[in-house]
């Protein structure tokens, strides 16, 4: 075993180790142990990955690509479980490590006296152990299993709580809604099998010329690029996953689990794996412009058409939820223009960001003695200073104002999309541009009316803030601050930190430099302007915008319909469907065919047994009638 097997294989294994300590070491460990054990187990992974990153961007060690062992093999084809370690894994390794450290220390004070505590440590170590699994995989075996489990975990996560009735209804609507996203992922990958003979990453990439040209027909008279058919279905799943349009209903419906789970699965973890996804098969996309053109459609719907949903939202936890959604949708512009580094940079200085504002949006709903509806907040400024000092470093990042983290990304990603060629360019374009204003506008929002406005509920006494949350807050609001400064130059200069790990066509190449003020800041900074006169000067505006556009009011907050079309055509529609396959079951295979033949065999003996008489008489009759009746069959 190399040194970098020994060392990847400790770093994913560990918070497993913990996992399983915390979920199955019942009363023989103690909550303080749990947590300790789970918490030393991320601690000890964050730090492997930070090893890792010193080796391969300061000392510029080699990338590494090998095999732990064989899991299987069928004739001449091999199925291995492996490690591959490049400049995009490393930074995956660092980001998700870091939020779920966070996240972990964070949980001891939130999940204080929760009967479920050990539970909860054990579950989010196993999700970091899944998400971890997934990164390092350099196969699509070991992908496709570690996707699933991210998928199984995130399903006990966000039904944690399983004694809410909502709660187990947001567990099963993740759960369902990211199996139709599987499905797809499991077609590509058995598709790219078939052709590619191989499911190593590796072999697959330096395939993919040689394939480029090849066709496959799936309706007749009618041919589609195979790289392009396998790219789309493996985006299916990453739609699934990363909560793009249609197949995004499920993400809002994860607020139902504990906050902690919200920062950790919309940050770093889960809803990031799809973006991943996409940058690590550049070498495949890149010869699959349809499905590029398709991602960038998809991709800007999500980002300005969410981010207009949360305008109208009330609870602080589901603003922010609409808000990944909609900046997942920038990650996937990023992608769709080729510009592949500017959409993981996007998903780094986004990990901080949204860890922060979901956290601090946790340390107010545990001030307010879990209140979460922000109409009765207002006026948190000074009560919980640490809090609004954090929140309001989220709430710019998100924004996207200089000199904060989010303004270097999305910035960069705006600026790729304008530079692309493809034709869905102009659109995504536009949107994205809109949906500056309409980011800044809803998360300002948020942020006057829980800690400027006025106090609009009573509240004897404040839960004060412990100092185990002002520390996580921090350490997210720091990078929060500094993260895109310091980084922007390392990701999207020529040849940029992720070089070895991304591939892209020459003319799809859009080179993005360090952004500049551009009309994406000025519009940010007219839609906190806006939320400001809004709320906190001309608060009679937003009643009176509900009333005169009151059409459109009801489709934000009934969400495009989404939910309802779900409900009438998937819900109520296999409902139906089951039932009216039930009454066949019963009235026709049942009652007609299975009774009814026997009760047919018992008649028909009825009468064959009358015809037994033993008259000699009756036997020659039928026998004078049968000839007649063949000699006129005959005649005729």
């Amino acid at each position: 075993m190399s040194h970098y097997q020994l060392i990847n294989l400790v770093l994913v294994l560990s918070p497993l180790l913990g996992a399983l300590v915390a979920g199955l070491g019942g009363q023989h460990i103690s909550q303080c142990m749990a947590q300790s054990v789970t918490i030393s187990s991320v601690a000890l992974s964050f730090m492997l990955s930070v090893y890792l990153a010193y080796q391969l961007f300061f000392l510029h060690d080699a990338t590494f690509d090998g095999n732990l062992y064989l899991w299987d093999f069928i004739g001449k084809f091999r199925f291995n479980i492996g490690f591959l370690i490049d400049p995009l894994t490393v930074v995956m390794f660092l980001i998700v490590t870091f939020i779920s450290l966070i996240v972990h220390i964070y949980s001891v004070t939130y999940m204080a006296g929760d009967p479920g505590y050990k539970r909860f440590f054990s579950y989010i170590s196993a999700f970091t152990f899944a998400m971890l699994m997934l990164v390092s995989a350099n196969n699509f075996l070991q992908l496709f299993f570690a996707w699933e489990a991210v998928g199984l975990v995130s399903y006990l996560l966000i039904g944690f709580w399983f004694k809410r009735e909502a709660a187990n209804a947001g567990s099963l609507k993740a759960f369902l809604l990211n199996r139709v996203g599987d499905f797809g992922f499991f077609l590509g990958i058995a598709l790219l099998f078939s052709y590619f003979g191989s499911l190593d990453y590796l072999q697959v990439f330096h395939a993919a010329p040689l394939l480029k040209n090849t066709s496959i027909t799936l309706f007749p008279h009618t041919s589609y690029s195979v790289i392009a058919v396998i790219c789309f279905l493996l985006f299916i799943g990453a739609m699934g996953k990363s909560a793009q349009i249609p197949l995004h209903v499920w993400l809002p419906e994860s607020m139902e689990g504990p906050t902690p789970i919200s920062a950790l699965i919309h940050a770093a973890t889960m809803v990031t794996a799809g973006v991943y996804l996409v940058a690590r098969l550049s070498p495949l996309y890149e010869y699959a412009p349809s499905v590029l053109n398709l991602i960038l459609i998809l991709g800007a719907t999500t980002a300005l058409f969410m981010g207009l949903v949360a305008i109208v939202q009330n609870d602080i936890k589901r603003i922010i939820a609409y808000s990944t959604l909609s900046q997942l949708g920038y990650m996937m512009v990023g992608l769709g223009a080729s510009a592949y580094a500017a959409g993981i940079f996007h998903l780094v200085t986004h990990a901080f960001f949204k860890a922060l504002l979901f956290l601090a949006a946790g340390s107010v709903i545990l001030t307010l003695h879990h209140e979460q509806d922000i109409r009765k907040m207002g006026g948190l400024a000074k009560v919980m200073p640490t809090t609004y000092v954090c929140f309001l470093v989220g709430a710019l990042a998100l924004a996207a104002l200089p000199p904060f983290s989010g303004f270097y990304s999305k910035d960069a990603i705006i600026d790729a999309v304008h530079a692309s060629i493809l034709p869905a360019a102009s659109y995504a374009y536009y949107c994205a541009l809109i949906g500056a204003f309409v980011t800044a506008f809803y998360i300002f929002r948020a942020f006057f009316l829980v800690f400027h406005t006025q106090a609009r509920m009573k509240i004897k006494h404040y839960q004060p803030t412990s100092s185990i949350v002002k520390f996580s807050l921090m350490m997210l609001a720091i990078p929060s601050l500094l993260a895109g400064f310091l980084l922007v130059r390392t990701f999207l200069n020529v040849p940029g930190l992720l070089a070895g790990s991304l591939w892209v066509l020459p003319h799809h190449d859009t080179i993005v430099s360090e952004p500049l003020l551009s009309a994406a800041t000025l519009l940010s900074l007219l839609g906190i302007l806006l939320a400001w006169g809004c709320y906190c000067q001309f608060p009679s505006i937003p009643a009176w915008a509900q009333k005169h556009f009151a059409w459109l009011y009801r489709v934000l907050v009934n969400k495009y319909g989404f939910d309802t079309f779900n409900q009438i055509v998937f819900a109520e529609g296999s409902r139906r469907l089951a039932r009216l396959f039930f009454r066949v079951d019963a009235d026709v295979l049942d009652e007609k065919l299975i009774e009814g033949s026997g009760r047919g065999i018992g008649w028909l003996s009825n009468v064959l047994r009358r015809l037994q008489s033993g008259y000699l008489y009756q036997y020659a009759l039928i026998m004078v009638l049968s000839i007649i009746i063949f000699l006129l069959a005959y005649a005729l």
